[in-house]
C-alpha cells in the first residue's frame, strides 16, 4: 500500500476511533435529552474533528448540490421500496390495512376528528413528506457528514466501489447495534440475533444505493435526502398505518423480512450499476 492509500486508512481508523469515544457521550445524552439526535450527531462530530486534525477540508465532504434528478431520485426510491414491502405486507395478510386507532389519534392530533379516513392518510402522508421530513434534517446531516461525506471518499482512495458500499454498510449497521442491544430500537418480540440480522441486512441494502448516489453526483444531500426520506416513509406513516397482527413483528419495520428483501433487489439493481461505472474510482481526485 503506498504512503497515498496508507494515509486514508488512518484518516478511517481515526475516525472509527472518535466514533467510539463520541458514542458514549451521545448515548449519554439519549438519557439526558431524551431524544436520539445527540447520539446521530456524535458521528458527524467524529468526521469534522478527523478532519481538522488530519488537515482534511471539510468542503471536500460533498456540499455541491449535483443535479436535481439525483437529489429527486433519493426521496422517491425509499418511498418506492417501502411502499412496495406494504403493499406486499397488506396483500399476504402479514399486517392489516389499516390501523384504525392510529388514524384516530391522527386526526385528535390534526384537531380533524370529522374527516374521515382517507382523507386523514392522504393529509397525514402529505405531512410526512413535507414538514415531517423537513424536520429530520439535523440528525440525517449529522449521520451523513459521517458515513457518505467523510467515510465514502476516503474508503474509496483504496477500495473499489463495491469494497466501499459493504465496508461503509456495515460500519453503519454495527454503530447501531448497542441501541438494539439496549431495546431502544426495534422491538421486543423477535429474538436480538433476527433483529440485528434484519437491520444489517436493510442498512447495508440501503447504503449500497446511497454510495452509488455519492459516486454519481460527488454529493453528501443524495445521502442526507435519501435518510430522511427513508426513515420518515417507514417510522412515521407505513409502520404506524399497518394493524399488527400476531406475527407482524417478523415481516414488518425496519426489522421485518420482507422491508429487507425488498431493499436488497433494489440493491441489486444499484450494485450492477455502480460496480460496471466506477470500479475503481476515488471521489477526491
Amino acid at each position: 500500500m503506498d504512503l497515498y492509500k496508507k494515509k486514508a486508512l488512518t484518516n478511517v481508523l481515526i475516525f472509527c476511533l472518535l466514533t467510539i469515544v463520541l458514542y458514549f457521550v451521545g448515548y449519554w445524552l439519549i438519557f439526558r435529552l431524551e431524544k436520539a439526535t445527540p447520539l446521530m450527531l456524535s458521528v458527524g462530530v467524529a468526521a469534522l474533528l478527523t478532519c481538522y486534525f488530519r488537515n482534511i477540508k471539510v468542503s471536500s465532504l460533498g456540499w455541491g448540490w449535483g443535479e436535481w434528478k439525483y437529489q429527486r431520485m433519493s426521496f422517491v426510491i425509499p418511498l418506492a421500496f417501502i411502499s412496495i414491502s406494504y403493499v406486499i405486507i397488506w396483500s399476504l395478510g402479514l399486517a392489516g390495512w389499516y390501523n384504525a386507532d392510529f388514524l384516530l389519534e391522527t386526526k385528535e392530533q390534526y384537531n380533524l376528528k370529522d374527516w374521515n379516513d382517507i382523507n386523514i392518510v392522504i393529509l397525514h402522508f402529505f405531512i410526512t413528506a413535507t414538514i415531517t421530513f423537513i424536520l429530520t434534517l439535523p440528525s440525517a446531516l449529522g449521520e451523513e457528514i459521517a458515513w457518505r461525506g467523510f467515510l465514502v471518499p476516503e474508503l474509496s482512495k483504496f477500495m473499489t466501489f463495491t469494497s466501499v458500499a459493504l465496508t461503509s454498510g456495515f460500519l453503519w449497521a454495527v454503530w447501531h447495534w448497542p441501541v438494539i442491544f439496549a431495546g431502544f430500537y426495534g422491538n421486543n418480540d423477535a429474538p436480538i440475533t433476527y433483529l440485528l440480522f434484519m437491520f444489517s441486512a436493510y442498512v447495508m441494502g440501503w447504503t449500497m444505493i446511497m454510495t452509488y448516489l455519492r459516486y454519481k453526483t460527488n454529493s453528501l444531500w443524495t445521502a442526507v435526502i435519501f435518510h430522511m426520506s427513508g426513515n420518515v416513509f417507514m417510522q412515521k406513516f407505513f409502520t404506524p398505518l399497518s394493524l399488527e397482527k400476531a406475527n407482524s413483528y417478523w415481516f414488518i419495520d425496519e426489522f421485518g423480512v420482507v422491508p429487507v428483501i425488498v431493499v436488497l433487489i433494489f440493491a441489486l439493481y444499484f450494485w450492477k450499476r455502480g460496480s460496471k461505472e466506477f470500479g475503481q474510482t476515488d471521489l477526491t481526485q
